[in-house]
């Protein structure tokens, strides 16, 4: 009887135990079931240690903004390049103006203030957004230093409130000669807007450059740095004039409206103004990512693919910041992590994950373009040559004996062939606004750090 009375007892306990076990895993089940809910709108972290360096990226961002050492005019200081000189050393001497800084367009030697004043403007987002970022790969005093020579350059082209010069050189001229930029023979003509002669385009996105410039430098007075007229004008009617919502299109040199809906989706996502006209502009940014349009052009037919993944790698770091989970496109929802891949897939294809196992960035990996349309790359150093002559280097069969650093070249067309010569502009001609989005896009991806919450 007391052994079958102990056999009881211990059932008994034994069975209470099971049953809490029971109850404390239902509950541990339901606790995690809700974390789990409320983590459904979390987004998932880039994956990695906080600030893991992706030394792929990290490499392609050192490549790619040597280019600007490459393109740079002016008095040279600290070269780098073996095969650059000093060149257009008396660019706006007819104005009594020192223009001889800036950078030089493409494969030619004009400068063209517009895509000029663009390369500044993403160069200073790119470098406002991810300054830790590459700080920690040791690129943000070559990008400061980059920057600040097309702002020289630029300061100095508007000598008074009405007058700003905007191309120094003449296309049809410079295209008759293929000299080195040391060697230029041609003469250099002046290009100016003022007010008998307007250009509101060029005027604003110089201003655009100088404004975002000066928050990299903090060295411009209030009006720049607060920057709150710009924004009361693309909140108010003219935005709504011009901001063309719910048309999403392309970001380049000469098209900003999706860089500026980006942007400005900043103030709705960091919650720094709400308002209809703010959501609009969020709206339309997200019209982009779901649009995720990668080909618009034969002709440089890079430059929008890496905008549009400098963009969506933006957009997504604002969602992770901002712990935005997702946005919804239709009938599909996309999170940050979706963003990022596609950033990262364009970023690839560019750098040598492409039919052709070819790197479009000069430099970059042990294969890519040897024929690049740049008349310094193409010249041996030690040739004399002058403007006509030079021409025998053009048509050249032998590959540059310069290397054009950094250069991302126009790429290839929608069948994904890229015939690999000097005279395929189309193909091989590189640009300076393109390094611009080649800066930015690796930037973004070079650690698994998200953007930051404020420019200040």
């Amino acid at each position: 009887m007391g052994k079958e009375s102990k056999s009881r007892g211990f059932f008994g306990w034994f069975l209470v135990l099971v049953i809490l076990a029971l109850v404390v895993g239902a509950v541990v089940y339901i606790i995690k079931k809700k974390l789990d809910h409320g983590n459904d709108n979390k987004p998932t972290p880039v994956p990695g240690p906080p600030g893991a360096i992706d030394h792929k990226y990290a490499y392609a961002l050192e490549i790619a903004i040597q280019f600007f050492d490459v393109q740079t005019s002016g008095r040279l200081v600290d070269n780098k390049i073996s095969w650059r000189g000093d060149s257009a050393l008396t660019d706006g001497s007819e104005a009594k103006l020192d223009l001889s800084k800036g950078m030089y367009d493409a494969g030619d030697q004009v400068k063209f203030g517009f895509p000029m004043a663009f390369t500044a403007t993403v160069l200073s987002w790119a470098i406002l957004e991810y300054r830790d970022q590459m700080e920690a790969v040791n690129q943000l005093e070559p990008a400061q230093q980059s920057l600040k020579w097309i702002t020289d350059f630029l300061l100095n082209a508007h000598p008074s409130p009405n007058v700003l010069y905007i191309q120094v050189g003449d296309p049809v001229t410079d295209h008759k000669c293929w000299d080195r930029p040391k060697g230029m023979t041609d003469k250099r003509p002046l290009t100016q807007v003022n007010a008998s002669v307007p250009g509101t385009e060029v005027a604003a996105e110089t201003a655009a450059a100088m404004a975002s410039a000066s928050l990299v430098f903090k060295t411009a007075d209030s009006t720049y740095s607060t920057d709150q007229s710009y924004l009361e004008y693309v909140t108010g009617e003219n935005g709504k004039e011009f901001a063309q919502w719910g048309s999403p299109t392309w970001f380049s040199w000469d098209n900003k409206l999706a860089g500026a809906q980006v942007l400005l989706s900043r103030l709705s996502l960091f919650g720094a103004s709400r308002n209809s006209v703010i959501e609009n502009y969020r709206k339309s940014a997200e019209d982009v990512m779901c649009g995720g349009l990668i080909w618009v052009s034969e002709w440089n037919s890079l430059q929008h693919p890496v905008a549009s993944a400098f963009l969506a790698a933006l957009y997504g770091d604002y969602m992770l910041t901002t712990q935005t989970a997702k946005l919804t496109c239709g009938d599909h929802s996309f999170e940050p992590s979706d963003l990022r891949k596609f950033a990262k897939l364009q970023a690839d294809y560019v750098l040598g994950s492409n039919p052709l196992k070819m790197s479009f960035l000069v430099g970059y990996g042990d294969k890519y373009p040897q024929y690049v349309h740049h008349r310094g790359a193409s010249i041996p150093v030690n040739a004399t040559t002058g403007c006509t002559d030079g021409f025998q280097w053009l048509n050249s069969t032998k590959p540059n004996p310069n290397v054009a650093v950094g250069a991302l070249v126009g790429g290839p067309f929608l069948n994904e062939t890229f015939v690999d010569s000097r005279n395929n502009t189309m193909q091989t001609e590189p640009t300076t606004y393109n390094s611009a989005v080649i800066v930015g896009l690796p930037s973004s991806l070079v650690t698994t750090s998200s953007a930051v919450k404020s420019f200040g």
